[in-house]
């Protein structure tokens, strides 16, 4: 039988020592100020401060024991790595609805409901006025948000949902259709509609979206697949042609006419009617006392045309507008005043083109305005 060698006996400070490092190991994983904290809080894609990105969901309840909040992590952004693609689904885009809000109508929070886009990728946000259809609007919001995130089905819940209330009040008392689309009412509204849409974008726009969807809170029909189809024709801007279904008195069946004619391509006319207005004079669309003689999208749908069709713009509506995230952080946005004699979503074309991105229309692509 071999030699038996005799095991070395540990000193007393050898076995101390290496105690205190077990226990140093253990409160270092356990803590919940480490790294390993901070990394299940970023998988679950849920903000751990309220200076965190706007676009997601904050979560209370990161305090420790003595009450003191977490301080906020320092996060890096490599927004190269940010895509706006053709195929948002694949890439996994994230996607912010901004929607101004004035009414709720339910068609409009079912039609949201029925995207196909997968809804952990978008988020949600409002501005809605401070008055008293603004209170009602909200409530009606919270209660439909409440039903959705926490007991709807989970495919259903979107990442975030953002409310923000105006801190101005509207020009206008009523937001009647006839009220709102009355000529001498335009250029408050739309400079007051401006700013609600600046302020809402400002807020909310995140590091690491990738498309900008405005949608209008009176849009109550669009193809389930509108994110998918728009993002498809990998357009900086492009927006859909807005229609409005009604019953014609005459025949009592359903028919459609045109709704949004903010969309266009220029005409000379346009062009020389501009020339002779002051630098606070604004042009109209749709409005028989100012004929521009504009090519209005509106009036290039074909019945049974193909709904990939593209057609260029120099103006833009609002109603369903798809927007790359780059374009708003290159510094376009909604001009509240003249700028070239446009305003508002028009105004936001024109503002883009300068920075040197185009827009685009899709004629034979309807979403559906709510007919009062």
């Amino acid at each position: 039988m071999g030699p038996v060698r005799a095991l070395k006996r540990s000193s007393p400070l050898t076995v101390v020592v290496g105690v205190v490092l077990c226990i140093v190991i253990l409160v270092f994983i356990l803590s919940p100020g480490t790294d390993t904290a901070a990394t299940e809080i970023r998988k679950a894609s849920a903000a751990s401060n309220p200076l965190s990105p706007p676009t997601s969901p904050f979560r209370k309840g990161n305090e420790r024991s003595n009450g003191k909040r977490v301080p906020p992590p320092v996060v890096h952004y490599k927004m190269n790595n940010v895509t706006s693609s053709a195929n948002p689904l694949e890439n996994r885009e994230t996607i912010l609805i901004l929607t101004p809000l004035a009414r709720f109508y339910q068609e409009y929070w079912d039609n949201l409901l029925q995207l196909t886009y997968p809804h952990e990728l978008i988020t949600l946000a409002f501005i809605i006025p401070k008055n008293k259809e603004g209170n009602a609007a909200t409530a009606e919001l919270q209660e439909r948000i409440t039903k959705t995130q926490k007991s709807g089905p989970e495919s259903k819940r979107f990442a975030s949902i953002i409310i923000e209330r105006q801190d101005f009040e509207p020009p206008l008392s009523s937001q009647s259709e006839t009220e709102r689309h009355k000529m001498e009412n335009q250029k408050a509204r739309r400079a007051a509609m401006s700013r609600a849409r600046n302020s809402l974008l400002f807020t909310t726009l995140g590091p690491s979206t990738s498309w900008v969807l405005w949608l209008d809170s009176d849009i109550i029909e669009t193809p389930p697949t509108l994110i998918e189809d728009l993002a498809s024709h990998d357009k900086s801007i492009i927006v859909p042609n807005c229609f409005q279904k009604f019953i014609d008195p005459k025949t009592k069946k359903e028919k459609e006419r045109p709704y949004d004619f903010n969309s266009w391509q220029d005409s000379e006319t346009a062009k020389q009617l501009a020339s002779k207005m002051g630098p606070d004079d604004i042009l109209l669309e749709g409005y028989r006392d100012m004929a521009t003689y504009r090519t209005l999208m509106v009036y290039m749908h074909e019945e049974g045309g193909d709904p990939g069709q593209e057609v260029n713009l120099d103006g833009v509506g609002g109603t369903a507008l798809m927007v790359k995230a780059e374009v708003h952080r290159d510094g376009a946005m909604f001009p509240p005043f003249a700028f070239y004699n446009l305003i508002e979503t028009e105004g936001f074309a024109k503002m883009a083109k300068r920075l040197g991105w185009s827009s685009w229309g899709l004629p034979n692509y309807k979403v559906y305005h709510y007919n009062e």
